[in-house]
């Protein structure tokens, strides 16, 4: 593990599955458009693991179809999602008592995801959580996502972040990959999705089992 900087400018975070629970309404989606569709529709347990690679890869849990085909299907289960964007999704436990602390020593915070911007802003609407960002970039912010760079950057200048005194908290190998080519610390989160993988052979800077584990990394815990 390699210390973070003594002096932090701020925190970017992935969105789904490190900050936000949002397999249930993903999978809510995903059955209803299966029951459509007429196939069956795959358990939670199998959906869960694979929602931080993307909707194409939640509907490949479904349908066993070449990519083409599973891109005519995903306007669809889009719409299907965001009827239900919200209904079931939760922060994780202890990313709100996080936030609040970032928020209470002046750290601004932010959000980079591959997620269509549409359907996060209504999410982040609903959570109540759009006001409280110094940085939002989406999956068509730009023509690239992570694990370009590029977005990274971006939320960087959003936020005033020099990336040397920045942190990017993700629960996926492409957070990883886009933090460490902005240039800032990386934290790898033992409680996401992590797509079958191990977070330790990412090469993040660092791995956290919990929020309050990174809120102590961080020094968050002491006095501002």
């Amino acid at each position: 593990m390699r210390s973070p900087p003594t002096a932090i400018d701020g925190v970017l975070f992935d969105l789904d599955g490190t900050l936000l629970d949002s397999a249930p309404d993903l999978h809510a989606a995903l059955v209803a458009y299966a029951d459509e569709a007429g196939v069956a529709a795959p358990p939670l347990e199998r959906v869960r693991p694979v929602v931080s690679s993307g909707a194409m890869a939640v509907l490949r849990c479904a349908f066993d179809e070449d990519e083409a085909a599973l891109a005519r299907r995903l306007p669809r289960f889009l719409e299907l999602y965001g009827q239900r964007i919200a209904h079931d999704t939760r922060p994780f436990a202890g990313v709100p008592e996080l936030l609040q602390q970032l928020e209470t020593r002046a750290l601004p915070w932010g959000i980079v995801t591959n997620k269509a911007g549409a359907l996060t802003c209504a999410l982040l609407e609903r959570i109540g959580w759009r006001p409280r960002l110094a940085a939002l970039v989406c999956g068509d912010t730009l023509p690239v996502k992570k694990p370009d760079p590029a977005p990274v950057r971006l939320a960087c200048s959003q936020a005033g972040i020099e990336p040397s005194r920045g942190v990017f908290v993700g629960d996926d190998r492409r957070d990883v990959l886009a933090g460490k080519a902005a240039g800032l610390y990386t934290v790898a989160v033992g409680w996401g999705y992590l797509n079958g993988g191990d977070p330790m052979a990412w090469g993040a800077d660092c791995l956290v089992e919990r929020p309050q584990d990174l809120a102590a990394l961080l020094g968050l815990h002491r006095a501002a």
